[in-house]
């Protein structure tokens, strides 16, 4: 499902989108009728009002990440808000161990300046700032507020992914060791570790909130290693080495029918639209299904694929292909060479790479990845191709080069 789809819009601010997920109604909901039973009305409007100021402060914490990264050309593509918090969605990791320090420790400065602020405007009018029960309509709102932008600088600053301290330790531990992916494997194990102390005090103590927390750090930290992983294969693997070579494609002239055919036949979700070897579209599963609800079975393909969002060329690394599957918000990008078709490469492609890349490592590195995929590819080590794929037959029945690069099984050509 897109993430979109199930989110409200409210803002945009420096071309920024500002979002609300559905699930955030569901902690409005569970505060306004906390309060509600707790004190009345006018409690529920104090709780309503107390979610939307410290909201306001976590978009203001959420910008703060999106405008530094502006700063170092990495732009932001939605900021969402959920009940945990915010999120702001980079098109890219910084690759500098600077930039990602001060890219992580922005949100957290806001929220800092955003009390310090606060103390200073209470302390100058002759107000406590010491906390108050909540529930209690007056000045006591604002000093409440000020330790609640403490209480996220603390949490945020806590050395665990997907917090902004354990990107902050990642960035001076790479910084030092000149490694990324071991910096994020220490920074993950830190993170984890963290989750497991919460969990066992969580389970002592009853306390669900703090369970809750342990298992956000531990699938975080899980998740953040991964991404570590993937950025590191897809630095050193090259789309050539990493693409499928086998694949359907069809023809602006074929139909529907001649879709759900190659659909039903194959693993693909996704064919390129092809007319003399060149790419002019891409159809989807989804919106294959689409124009089946819509449209009669005989609609010529061309009516209803979608331009190709991406390309890209074989001898890119698979980084590059990657941040074009991202940006584009693409499942499948072609791969091409002299602006004809040799491959493709999808998101399954990376996953796969991904477990292979896992396997090898717990297996000792006995196999070097780039030698593998060589193999894989029929190629000798050298890089030098030693072995030719199956020939195959186009409609025509001619033999395609059996040393091609790709054989794709093309209804057009």
């Amino acid at each position: 499902m897109d993430l979109m789809s199930t989110s409200l819009r409210i803002s945009t601010v420096s071309g920024i989108g500002i979002y609300i997920h559905w699930t955030f109604w569901l902690l409005v909901a569970g505060v306004l009728g906390f309060f509600y039973f707790e004190g009345g009305l006018v409690a529920a409007s104090m709780g309503l009002a107390y979610v939307a100021a410290i909201f306001f402060c976590v978009v203001l914490h959420e910008l703060g990440h999106a405008l530094t990264a502006k700063r170092f050309s990495v732009p932001t593509r939605d900021i969402t808000l959920y009940p945990i918090g915010g999120m702001a969605r980079l098109e890219r990791i910084p690759e500098d161990p600077a930039e990602e320090f001060w890219i992580a420790i922005a949100g957290p400065a806001v929220n800092l300046a955003i009390a310090v602020l606060l103390v200073l405007t209470l302390t100058a009018v002759g107000i406590s700032v010491m906390p108050v029960e909540p529930l209690v309509v007056g000045v006591g709102f604002f000093a409440n507020l000020m330790w609640l932008n403490l209480a996220l600088v603390v949490f945020n600053m806590l050395p665990a992914f997907p917090m902004d301290g354990g990107r902050v330790l990642r960035a001076l531990l790479a910084a030092n060791m000149n490694d990324y992916a071991r910096a994020t494997q220490i920074a993950s194990n830190v993170g984890k570790g963290m989750a497991i102390l919460f969990g066992v005090i969580g389970l002592f103590t009853f306390d669900i909130i703090l369970l809750f927390i342990a298992m956000f750090v531990f699938f975080g930290a899980q998740q953040e290693a991964q991404h570590a992983m993937m950025r590191t294969l897809t630095n050193s693997v090259s789309v050539k080495q990493a693409m499928m070579r086998r694949f359907a494609t069809l023809a602006p002239d074929d139909t529907l029918a001649d879709a759900v055919e190659e659909l039903l036949s194959g693993s693909e979700q996704d064919f390129p639209v092809v007319e003399d070897g060149r790419v002019v579209g891409i159809l989807t599963r989804s919106r294959l299904m689409e124009a089946l609800q819509q449209q009669p079975r005989d609609t010529p393909i061309a009516e209803v694929a979608r331009p190709t969002c991406a390309t890209v060329e074989d001898t890119a690394m698979l980084r590059e292909a990657f941040d074009k599957i991202r940006e584009a918000d693409c499942s499948t990008v072609p791969v091409v060479r002299d602006g004809k078709i040799v491959g493709l490469l999808t998101m399954e492609n990376v996953g796969e790479l991904m477990m292979i890349s896992s396997a090898l490592k717990r297996a000792g590195n006995r196999e070097d990845m780039e030698v593998m995929l060589k193999r894989a590819r029929g190629q000798e080590a050298s890089g030098d191709e030693s072995r030719a794929l199956p020939a195959s037959n186009d409609p025509n029945g001619t033999p395609q080069d059996a040393t091609s690069d790709a054989a794709p099984d093309s209804r057009n050509t």
